[in-house]
């Protein structure tokens, strides 16, 4: 069966990212992955913490946030079609993502502190916990399973954003970003989505691991680090949320 026809919602793990990409005597590994996700996450904190502590300060951090997250989507679209720059576009997103998370997180930590740390504690034990649900095969990966989780995954991108457009015009949607118990579900559903990713990319890594060149490494690091951002960002909004609904 030909590896094309699995999909994934993390454009990390596409097709077209991984078809074509030429042979190589190294291949990729989960030793390699792992460790260049490590080192990846290590980039992402030294960023974020500079920010926090500049929060801290009473530093307006609006272009730090907004210049990050703009270059880390530069450097996910320069990761996806230059697949060998990867070595270096993807430790330059998590080098980015960590100025845009590092003002969300402590824009947050002061209203609510202590939030952030928790949130990425509940985002380490739902990787670890997705982890051990494929491994066991607990939740089976299926080809309906990762059409659903697609299919959600685009929905609520694509509503995300619409909204942020909007915001630009002055049009604030309540109904997403407001603590209604809407608000609140889509919220939840979205969290979950996110966890569910990561069942989709440990498959896909799964069954390239042996098979890719090296460099595809850090392909596959980044691909994980969107996952968890992702889900580390819903996670946060959802206690915010949840916090001042009761």
């Amino acid at each position: 069966m030909k590896f094309s026809v699995y999909k994934t919602s993390n454009p990390a793990f596409s097709n077209y990212i991984w078809e074509n990409i030429g042979g190589n005597d190294n291949k990729m590994s989960l030793t390699g992955i792992f460790g260049k996700t490590l080192f990846n996450l290590l980039i992402l904190s030294i960023s974020l913490f500079y920010v926090w502590d500049l929060v801290e300060k009473g530093v307006d951090v609006k272009w730090y946030t907004s210049g990050g997250i703009l270059a880390a989507i530069v450097f996910s679209i320069l990761t996806s079609y230059r697949k060998r720059w990867a070595p270096v576009t993807a430790p330059l997103y998590a080098f980015s993502k960590g100025f845009f998370l590092g003002g969300f997180s402590a824009l947050i930590n002061r209203q609510f502190e202590g939030y952030p740390i928790r949130a990425v504690g509940v985002t380490l034990i739902t990787f670890f916990v997705m982890l051990l649900l494929y491994q066991w095969r607990i939740i089976k990966v299926t080809k309906k399973f990762k059409s659903v989780i697609l299919t959600v995954s685009f929905t609520i991108m694509m509503i995300y954003l619409i909204s942020w457009i909007l915001s630009f015009f002055g049009i604030y949607n309540e109904l997403l970003w407001g603590v209604s118990w809407f608000a609140i579900v889509f919220n939840f559903i979205a969290a979950t989505v996110a966890s569910l990713t990561l069942m989709l990319d440990f498959d896909f890594i799964d069954r390239e691991v042996g098979r890719s060149p090296k460099y595809m490494e850090w392909v596959a690091s980044w691909g994980l680090l969107v996952s968890l951002i992702w889900l580390y960002v819903e996670v946060l909004r959802l206690m915010k949320k949840l916090t001042i609904r009761f």
